[in-house]
C-alpha cells in the first residue's frame, strides 16, 4: 500500500479484503478517503460523547473509536448494524449499538458531537460506480433531498448548546448538499456554518468550497486514483 496521508493508505492492487495481511487481526479498516474526511472537521473527540447518525457501514463509527470518543452509532437496519458489531469487534473497538430509525431514537442527553451522514443518492461513488447515471433519477435525488433535511432537524435537536453537527453525504447533487445547508441554516437560527479548515484536511484547499464547506469530487487526487465526491458541512450550535 502507499500512504496517501498521516495513518490513510491505499492500494495499487485489488483482491479479497479479507484475505490481506493483517484484516483478521484487525490492523486496519476500509474507507474511502474521502468518507473519512467528515470526522476530521469534529476537532478533538477524544472522551467526548459522538452520535454517529445513520452509521452503517461504520467506518465513521470506528474511526470516532479509534480516536478515543465515547461512540453512540445509530443504524436502523439489523444486518447493516451487525456488520458494524463484527468490525468493531475485529478492530477490538468499543462503541453503543443502537437499532432505530434516527427519527425515533431519543438521547438521554444532548451530545457536544453529532454526526449525520444522512442517506443519499450516492452519485459521489461514481468512480467506482459507473452505472449510476443509468439507474438514478430526478424522483430518485427528491425522495433522499426531503429525507436528509428531515433528518438534519432531528440531529440538531441533538446537540448541546455550543456543541457541534456535521452533516455529510456522498453526492455530487446541488439538492443533497449546499442546499439542503443552506436551507437548515434558513430555518434554524440556533446554529451558525463553522468554515473548514485547509489544516484539517491535510492541506488540501481544493477541497473547500467559496462557503466554507467540504466538497471533494471523484476527480481529486486524480494522479493517486481519485476520491469519492463528499459535501460537507460543520454548524455550531449557538
Amino acid at each position: 500500500a502507499t500512504q496517501l496521508f498521516d495513518n490513510v493508505y491505499r492500494l495499487s492492487e485489488t483482491g479479497r479484503v479479507d484475505l490481506l495481511d493483517g484484516f483478521a487481526q484487525g490492523a486496519w479498516w476500509v474507507q474511502d478517503f474521502a468518507a473519512a474526511l467528515p470526522v476530521r472537521l469534529l476537532g478533538e473527540v477524544r472522551g467526548q460523547r459522538v452520535i454517529d447518525l445513520c452509521a452503517a457501514p461504520g467506518g465513521k463509527t470506528m474511526q470516532l473509536a479509534a480516536l478515543g470518543a465515547n461512540v453512540t452509532a445509530v443504524e436502523k437496519e439489523a444486518l447493516r448494524l451487525a456488520r458494524i458489531r463484527e468490525n468493531l469487534q475485529r478492530m477490538q473497538f468499543k462503541a453503543e449499538l443502537v437499532e432505530a430509525d434516527i427519527r425515533d431514537y431519543v438521547p438521554d442527553a444532548p451530545a457536544p458531537v453529532v454526526l449525520l451522514d444522512a442517506p443519499c443518492s450516492a452519485t459521489g461513488t461514481i468512480r467506482r460506480h459507473p452505472e449510476l447515471p443509468w439507474i438514478k433519477s430526478g424522483a430518485d435525488i427528491t425522495l433522499t433531498a426531503q429525507a436528509a433535511g428531515e433528518f438534519l432537524d432531528v440531529a440538531a435537536d441533538m446537540v448541546a448548546p455550543g456543541g457541534t453537527l456535521v452533516f455529510a453525504v456522498c453526492s455530487l447533487e446541488p439538492e443533497e448538499g449546499i442546499e439542503q445547508v443552506e436551507d437548515f441554516l434558513a430555518r434554524n437560527s440556533g446554529f451558525a456554518r463553522k468554515p473548514v479548515e485547509v489544516a484539517e484536511i491535510f492541506g488540501l484547499n481544493a477541497l473547500i468550497s467559496a462557503q466554507g464547506d467540504l466538497r471533494t469530487l471523484p476527480c481529486h487526487l486524480a494522479n493517486k486514483g481519485g476520491m469519492d465526491g463528499f459535501y460537507a458541512a460543520r454548524f455550531i450550535r449557538l
